[in-house]
């Protein structure tokens, strides 16, 4: 088996899975595409496994621990996403930068206060 037809075909995959990562403004494609990612760099630990012919299997081994790490990586994201979008009304990255608590965005006013009235904590005006 030559080993350039997986690596092509794996760095296809991982090209396509970081144009996803960077161009996407849905979380859950985001998310996604970091899976294509991973799944690239098991295609890759699978291929130099046979092409090496380790008596170990290694690249397998470290293949089935990444399977692990990108389930745990898709569950605990897919519920920070649906938390959010809870939360927020949306899945949009670009307005999800600013995730503290209580921020108001820019422009708008909480309800009943006023910029230009005097501070009640400390008689100051603001």
């Amino acid at each position: 088996m030559h080993l350039a037809y997986p690596a092509v075909l794996a760095a296809l995959l991982f090209c396509t899975g970081l144009y996803g990562v960077l161009a996407r403004r849905n979380a859950i494609l985001v998310l996604m595409s970091v899976e294509l990612m991973l799944n690239a760099v098991n295609l890759n630990l699978v291929a130099f496994d046979v092409w090496l012919r380790d008596t170990l299997h290694a690249g397998q081994a470290l293949t089935l621990f990444t399977i692990a790490i990108a389930a745990a990586e898709i569950g605990i994201g897919l519920a920070i996403v649906l938390m959010v979008y809870r939360n927020r009304g949306t899945a949009d990255v670009d307005r999800l930068r600013d995730t503290a608590e209580g921020h108001e965005p820019a422009g708008s006013n909480p309800a009943g206060s006023n910029p230009d009235s005097a501070n009640p904590a400390t008689g100051a005006a603001a």
